[in-house]
């Protein structure tokens, strides 16, 4: 193995996985496995990056910090020559962590400063632009992330709000300095590490930017950021010598489909939305699961009964009725009793048969894939950006989809169902 991911998320784990197999365009990239959680047993050798998925952007700081280490032992055991440490592209943390505790324990562990933390994914609409961290062409703070119910975001200065998480103080590389290319980007990482800046902000706008930091870093031990950061890295291995540049499966399962969506982002809305105008789709009464009335069995018997139609079960809801729910039950109770709703859902789904699963959120898709047990997932060709098919091994295959709850276009879970299937 050559390349090693550490994914603070199931979602994010996906998304870096298909940037690393995508690669730069007429060079291909390496052929990826994404691990769900650390695996107990080696890796096949015929697997050039790995990617651990971790669940650990909303738990405690050490804990998260004490699981990326265990994933990094296993990942140097395993030989990767480079480590990243994904994040989400808006950056989702709080004041106390995770991303700044964890990637200072990572950097430690390797011995290494002047680590570059770019978040950017131009893709997707994120930049970072003089330390500033934009969604489309909006400052985070005022992107609708403001209002994230678990880690909202209130100062697109992500200089500023890594500092607060960190021990060290936090570097910045402008985009002057990028846009002047690989070597100036090294120097001013050198140059930073000197002054024992642990971490260091690095501005990009557009691929071409990405491409550059791939190149800057590609003898360093450590990178973080989000799935951008991963665009030019496969190249560097394949220029090489050291990868072949295959690309991703392309094989496809069709069968009985779900989908379940646990995000309350503002573009996950927008596709329940869409999808509920032409199939069948249940609005999750969050209130009913908090106080017993609505169970498992209820989004299970709407979902079978509606199979060949893409049917859809949904606890998406607006900032105000987010905030009202969490006001009377309770933020972590809310987060946790939905978390095992859908976890129990998806169970009892692949019990039943269902081969094509399509899940959105992050934290949702966590709670779902740590409770399917499905090992490793090989990933297969992209429905949007940032968003691949991933197929399970074993007698019984299942497709999955698991999107964060910004990505995907209007119309992402149709147009999932049917990537799933190799349509």
């Amino acid at each position: 193995m050559l390349l090693g991911v550490i994914a603070d998320d199931f979602t994010g784990a996906s998304d870096i996985a298909n940037t690393i197999v995508k690669g730069l365009p007429g060079q291909g990239g390496l052929r990826t496995v994404q691990y769900l959680g650390v695996p107990s047993a080696a890796s096949d050798p015929e697997v050039e990056a790995g990617v651990v998925a971790l669940k650990s952007r909303s738990i405690d700081a050490g804990l998260a910090v004490r699981q990326s280490i265990d994933a990094l032992q296993w990942l140097l055991e395993q030989g990767c020559q480079q480590i990243v440490f994904k994040y989400c592209s808006t950056f989702d943390s709080t004041p106390a962590g995770n991303i700044g505790p964890v990637a200072e324990a990572l950097a430690e562990a390797l011995g290494v400063k002047g680590v570059v933390a770019c978040p950017a994914f131009p893709g997707a609409g994120r930049t970072v632009y003089q330390g500033h961290l934009f969604v489309k062409d909006r400052l985070l703070n005022e992107s609708g992330l403001q209002n994230h119910p678990l880690n909202p975001m209130t100062d697109a200065d992500i200089r500023r709000w890594l500092r607060l998480q960190t021990v060290s103080d936090v570097g910045h590389v402008d985009i002057s300095a990028v846009q002047a290319g690989p070597t100036a980007i090294e120097a001013a990482l050198r140059r930073h590490g000197e002054e024992n800046h642990v971490l260091v902000i690095v501005d990009a706008v557009t691929d071409d930017d990405l491409v550059a930091i791939g190149k800057a870093v590609a003898d360093h031990r450590l990178v973080t950021g989000g799935s951008g950061i991963a665009i030019g890295l496969s190249a560097n291995f394949i220029a090489r010598g050291l990868a072949k540049g295959e690309g991703s499966a392309t094989v496809g399962i069709d069968g009985p489909e779900a989908i379940l969506a646990g995000s309350c982002s503002g573009a996950t809305r927008q596709q329940v939305e869409i999808h509920k105008k032409d199939h069948p789709t249940l609005a999750i009464d969050v209130a009913g699961v908090m106080s017993g009335k609505v169970a498992t069995s209820d989004l299970i018997s709407f979902l079978l009964a509606n199979l060949g139609r893409a049917p859809l079960v949904y606890s998406s809801g607006t900032p105000d009725e987010v905030q009202a729910i969490q006001a009377r039950f309770g933020r972590e109770k809310v987060a946790h009793t939905l978390d095992t709703l859908f976890a129990d859902t998806a169970r009892q789904l692949i019990d039943a048969g269902i081969r094509r699963l399509v899940v959105a959120g992050g934290e949702t898709s966590g709670a779902v894939v740590s409770a399917l047990d499905i090992g490793a997932l090989a990933i297969g060709p992209e429905i949007d950006p940032g968003v691949p098919v991933l197929f399970s091994n074993g007698d019984e295959p299942v497709a999955l989809a698991l999107k964060s709850g910004n990505f995907g276009a209007p119309d992402f879970f149709a147009k999932a169902l049917e990537r799933l299937a190799g349509r």
